[in-house]
């Protein structure tokens, strides 16, 4: 059976997102890797992500698109189409985080965040599910985080958009399972990838001073974190990769809603919180006899790796 799939990734230009590509590629897979400034900003890692992909048996298409920009995302969706056929994957991982106290975090900025974390992820999924639908198959994996489960202090503007994509995920995972197509969770926690490093912080300077000696407390709470992620022996972000891959390489209806990766803190905690919902979410549906909407239901011909 071929198990080849076209895979589209966002924000493949560095972190999980670029680590997810390779690992797409040497799984011999044909992955769209979507990233910003493609010529510009980003050729660096574009041509680094192609020289590594010519040493893989998959095939690389570059794609230069913003999950913000509506008419980038529906071209860059559309040439996929056109160079392949069809979309078999879907990897939403573009993001970034606003951290410090919540107050001094602009309005322009917390729309902004929610933007690129929370819309960019609807503007992708809005784009590819028509094409996915009609195939009756198709899977669709979003990059949340723990952070999306549990409150984490000064990073309220980037928790805000994680606990939103969980709800926006979790409903396309129940509304999409009579159409064969798949929506799945991966919850990382913190891992030694530069994201921590380019947290952004919130710009109302004049509000943190007014908050006085409390003011360093985001700088001594994030401070250690971020130096123990860069420090050696920090996590492998490798694992977040290789997760998606095991998603991916599951048959539907076998994939869970929800995956943490957290080898820095642990899994137990979301983990709990994961389970709690799920049965709750279980009853009311067979309370409310929509029970099948828990699981989705493979169409006939499904691509993927079925027994």
């Amino acid at each position: 059976m071929n198990t080849q799939q076209n895979i589209f990734v966002t924000g493949s230009s560095s972190g999980f997102g670029f680590l997810i590509a390779r690992t797409l590629l040497n799984d011999g897979h044909t992955v769209f890797a979507t990233m910003r400034g493609l010529d510009n900003k980003n050729a660096d890692n574009a041509n680094k992500l192609k020289s590594q992909a010519a040493e893989t048996k998959g095939r690389l298409h570059l794609l230069d698109m913003d999950v913000t920009d509506t008419a980038a995302v529906n071209a860059a969706v559309q040439q996929a189409l056109s160079k392949e056929g069809r979309i078999d994957v879907v990897v939403n991982n573009a993001g970034y985080a606003v951290s410090g106290f919540a107050e001094t975090v602009t309005e322009e900025q917390l729309m902004l965040q929610l933007d690129v974390n929370v819309v960019g992820v609807q503007r992708v999924t809005r784009a590819v599910l028509p094409a996915m639908r009609k195939a009756g198959k198709g899977l669709i994996v979003n990059i949340s985080s723990v952070l999306g489960r549990l409150v984490f202090p000064f990073a309220a503007a980037y928790t805000a958009s994680k606990y939103a994509l969980e709800g926006l995920s979790e409903s396309y995972r129940y509304e999409l399972a009579g159409t064969g197509v798949d929506v799945t969770i991966v919850e990382p926690g913190g891992f030694g990838t530069n994201f921590a490093a380019n947290m952004v912080n919130g710009t109302d300077t004049d509000c943190l001073e007014s908050y006085g000696a409390l003011a360093e407390m985001p700088g001594k709470l994030w401070g250690p974190i971020i130096e123990q992620l860069s420090a050696e022996g920090a996590p492998n972000p490798q694992q977040v990769a290789d997760a998606v891959l095991n998603l991916i390489k599951t048959p539907a209806g076998r994939r869970p809603l929800r995956t943490v990766v957290d080898p820095l803190v642990g899994d137990e905690a979301p983990r709990a919180i994961n389970n709690t919902t799920d049965q709750i979410q279980s009853q009311m549906f067979e309370q409310m006899g929509i029970k099948d909407m828990l699981s989705v239901n493979p169409q006939p011909g499904e691509a993927g790796n079925e027994d």
